[in-house]
C-alpha cells in the first residue's frame, strides 16, 4: 500500500517534458520487460486509437489514446512492488529513476495495465489502474491467466491538452529519434517495435528506419568521436555518434543529449555553428535512377555524466544551461564541444557555407560600411548568423567595435596605474596603435556618410517626374534643418560642410528662426563666430555669415515687383544686426563692432535672367568658372556671393573627392 500525493507529484513535473515523454517511458519499460523475459523474438506494438468523431474538413480524426503491447516478462510481484514505490531503485542498473510513470498522468487522463506473468508454476493475470489521489495502484485484480505466455498491455487513455500529430509517419519518426540509442547500441538487438492503429494494414516498423540501404537514418563514419570536459575528479568523457536523417521536412540539424539510452534534450546545432541552420542535400545517381535526398544531421552525445545527472522526469538535467558552478560542466559546454566535432565530420559541406558567409559580410562592408574593414579583418566571423541581412551584420560589427573600445579603455586604466617606466612605454605604444585604428574607422565612417549625403543632395536638385524641382525647404533641410538652431542641433546633425568646412563648428547657427523672436525677419541661415578658433566666445571680431536659399529652377525673385530680392534681404539683415536690433531667439545679444566682417551667400538657380540681373542691376562680378558671382560692399563690411546649386554640389564633391578615392568609394 502506498501513500503519495500523486496530484502534487504530477503538477510538479517540469514543463520541458512533452507528449512523447510518457509514450517513450512506457516503450522503454516494455523493452526492459522483453530483455528480462529473454524471448527469442521480442516484439512491442504501439497502437494509436483515433476519435470516432469525423472531422468536418475531411482530415484524419485526432488520436485520443495509445496502447503499448509487449511479449515481455509481465508485471511480476517484483515489478508490481516497484511500480507501487515512489523513487523505486528496482531498475537502477538500467537507469531507472522510479518516477517516469507519473509523466503519464500529466498528458493522459488514465493509465491502465493488463499483464500476464509466470508465478508459482503457472501464469497469472494482473490488472490495475494508476491512482490519482494517494494510492499509486488502484482497482488491482490478480487471477489465473487463460494464456501460457507472458506480456503486458499498457493503455494511455484520453490525451489531455497537447495533441499528438495526426500522421502516423510523423509520430514514428519522433519515436525513432528519441529511441535511437536502443537501435544503435553495440552488441545489443532491440526488440521489433511496430507503430500501427486499429484497422490498418500497413504498420510502421521503427527498426527499419536504421541500417538498411533505403533507411531514413544512416550513421556517419567520423574521424573523431569523443571529447573530454572537466578537470581532476570532475573530468568526464563524452562519446558522439552522428547520423544523417533523410527527408527531414521542416526539421533542423540538432545535438541530442542521451541518458540511459534515451534522448533527453535536443538543441539546434546552428545555436553554436550558424551554418547548420539550413538542411543538406545528398546527390543521387540519375543514371541508375537513384535520386538525391535532403537530410539533416543529428549528433547523439553519450556519457556517464549525462546518466548521472538526468532529471527525474527525463525532460532535462540537473546541471545548468550555462556556467555551471555546482557540477562544473554545463549543457552549453557539452553541446558546443559536440557541435565542433560535428562540424569536423561534415566539413566538406560546411566549408563552402563558411566562405559564402564571410564573402557576404566582406561585400557588405565594402559596399555599405568601409569603416568596418579593420574590424572584419581582425575578428572571428564564425559566430555571425548564416544569411544575415545588412542590419544584423551592422549591429554585430557595431557591438564588436564597442567591445574593442572597452578593451582600449581598460588597457589605458591599466597603463595609468603601472609605475614601471619601461613597461609604460611599451604598453603605450600598443594602445596608441589600437586607438589609431579605432579613430581611423570613425573617420572612414564619417567620410562615407558624407558621400551618401552628397548623393541625396544631388538627387534633390534633379527635376522630378512632374517637371518641377524640389522646394527650397528640401535642400535647406539637407544642409541644416529648418526652424532649428545650434542650441538644439549638434554639429554632427547638420551638413554645413557642403557650403564651407569652416561652418561645421560655430558659436551660433539659426535656421529660419525670427531674430528677436516673434514675427520679425528671419534669414534662411545665420552663422555667428567660430567655435574652433575662438572656443565658442561670442567675440565681435568673429564673422557673421548669412545664407539665403532659392528653390532650384526659380528666378522670379529678380522681378521688379518681387519682395524676395535675396541681395536686399541680406543687406537688410546685416544693417539690422549691425544696429543691434536683433538677438538670438533665446535673448542672447549678438556682439557686433564696426569692424565685424559679414559674409553673405545666396544659393539659387543661375539662369540667364538671374545673371543679367546680377551684372546689370546689382553690379556683381562673375567668378572664373561662371558658376557664381561676387561683390564687396565696403561701407557695411559685407562680402556677398551668389552661387548656383550645381556649384555648391561640385565644390563640395571636389573637396571630398580625394577622401572618397582613398577609401575606394
Amino acid at each position: 500500500m502506498s501513500n503519495v500525493n500523486i496530484r502534487r507529484a504530477v503538477e510538479n513535473i517540469k514543463s520541458n517534458t512533452t507528449i512523447d515523454t510518457p509514450i517513450v517511458e512506457v516503450i522503454v519499460n516494455a523493452i526492459q520487460a522483453v530483455d528480462a523475459a529473454d524471448v527469442t523474438q521480442g516484439k512491442i506494438k504501439v497502437i494509436a486509437k483515433r476519435s470516432s468523431q469525423i472531422e468536418t474538413d475531411g482530415s484524419l480524426p485526432p488520436i485520443e489514446s495509445i496502447e503499448i503491447v509487449d511479449n515481455g516478462i509481465g508485471f511480476t510481484n517484483d515489478n508490481k512492488k516497484s511500480f507501487d514505490t515512489l523513487f523505486s531503485d528496482f531498475k537502477i542498473k538500467e537507469g531507472g529513476k522510479g518516477f517516469g510513470r507519473f509523466t503519464c498522468l500529466k498528458y493522459f487522463e488514465d493509465l491502465h495495465v493488463d499483464s500476464h506473468y509466470f508465478d508459482c508454476d503457472k501464469y497469472k493475470r494482473r490488472t490495475f489502474s494508476m491512482g490519482k489521489d494517494n494510492e499509486i495502484i488502484v482497482h488491482e485484480k490478480v487471477t489465473d491467466s487463460e494464456r501460457n505466455t507472458s506480456g503486458t498491455k499498457v493503455s494511455l487513455s484520453s490525451i489531455k491538452h497537447i495533441p499528438l500529430d495526426k500522421k502516423l509517419a510523423t509520430i514514428a519518426r519522433n519515436l525513432v529519434e528519441k529511441l535511437l540509442p536502443y537501435f544503435i547500441a553495440q552488441n545489443y538487438t532491440c526488440p521489433e517495435i511496430i507503430l500501427t492503429e486499429e484497422n490498418i494494414s500497413e504498420p510502421i516498423v521503427l527498426n527499419n528506419y536504421i541500417g538498411g540501404a533505403s533507411s531514413l537514418i544512416k550513421e556517419l563514419k567520423i574521424p573523431e568521436s569523443s571529447f573530454s570536459l572537466g578537470q581532476g575528479e570532475g573530468a568526464y568523457d563524452f562519446k558522439v555518434r552522428i547520423f544523417k536523417v533523410y527527408s527531414p521536412k521542416n526539421q533542423t540539424s540538432k545535438i541530442s543529449l542521451v541518458a540511459d539510452k534515451r534522448e533527453v534534450i535536443d538543441t539546434p546545432i546552428h545555436n553554436y555553428i550558424p551554418e547548420f541552420i539550413d538542411g543538406f542535400y545528398e546527390r543521387g545517381d540519375e543514371e541508375n535512377n537513384i535520386y538525391g535526398k535532403n537530410y539533416i544531421i543529428k549528433s547523439y552525445v553519450f556519457s556517464d555524466y549525462l546518466n548521472k545527472h538526468v532529471s527525474l522526469e527525463r525532460g532535462g538535467f540537473e546541471f545548468q544551461k550555462d556556467n555551471d558552478l555546482l557540477y562544473g560542466i554545463s549543457q552549453s559546454d557539452i553541446e558546443s564541444s559536440a557541435a565542433e566535432l560535428t562540424k569536423k565530420s561534415v566539413i566538406d559541406d560546411i566549408s563552402p557555407r563558411i566562405e559564402k558567409k564571410k564573402n557576404h559580410i566582406i561585400s557588405y562592408v565594402e559596399r555599405e560600411a568601409p569603416w568596418h574593414k579593420n574590424i572584419v579583418n581582425a575578428i572571428d566571423l564564425t559566430g555571425f548568423p548564416y544569411n544575415a541581412d545588412d542590419e544584423q551584420i551592422e549591429s554585430l560589427l557595431q557591438a564588436e567595435k564597442f567591445h574593442q573600445e572597452v578593451l582600449i579603455k581598460n588597457d589605458l586604466k591599466s597603463i595609468l596605474t603601472n609605475d614601471n617606466v619601461e613597461k609604460f612605454k611599451e604598453d603605450v605604444s600598443k594602445v596608441v596603435e589600437k586607438i589609431s585604428e579605432s579613430s581611423k574607422n570613425d573617420l572612414i565612417h564619417y567620410i562615407a556618410l558624407r558621400k551618401k549625403i552628397l548623393e541625396i543632395f544631388k538627387k534633390s536638385l534633379e527635376v522630378k517626374i512632374e517637371g518641377e524641382y524640389s522646394s527650397e525647404g528640401i535642400v535647406h533641410d539637407i544642409i541644416f534643418p529648418t526652424k532649428r538652431d545650434s542650441e538644439i542641433t549638434n554639429y554632427d546633425h547638420h551638413n554645413l560642410w557642403i557650403i564651407d568646412e569652416r561652418l561645421i563648428f560655430t558659436h551660433y547657427i539659426a535656421s529660419e528662426l525670427p531674430l528677436n523672436g516673434g514675427r520679425t525677419e528671419r534669414p534662411d541661415l545665420l552663422v555667428c563666430g567660430s567655435r574652433v578658433a575662438f572656443r565658442g566666445d561670442n567675440e565681435s571680431s568673429n564673422p557673421v555669415t548669412i545664407f539665403e536659399f532659392k528653390r532650384p529652377g526659380r528666378d522670379d525673385f529678380v522681378n521688379p515687383s518681387s519682395k524676395e530680392d535675396p541681395i536686399q534681404q541680406t543687406i537688410r539683415y546685416v544693417n539690422n544686426i549691425r544696429s543691434g536690433k536683433f538677438k538670438t531667439p533665446e535673448g542672447r545679444k549678438i556682439n557686433i563692432d564696426t569692424n565685424t566682417p559679414f559674409y553673405g551667400y545666396v544659393v539659387c538657380e543661375l539662369s540667364q535672367k538671374v545673371e543679367t540681373w546680377l551684372e546689370e542691376e546689382k553690379d556683381f562680378k562673375v567668378m572664373p568658372d561662371r558658376m557664381g558671382w561676387f561683390k564687396w560692399i565696403e561701407n557695411i563690411n559685407l562680402y556677398i556671393e551668389v552661387l548656383s546649386w550645381d556649384k555648391l554640389l561640385k565644390d563640395a564633391d571636389m573637396r571630398n573627392r580625394i577622401f572618397f578615392q582613398k577609401l575606394g568609394i
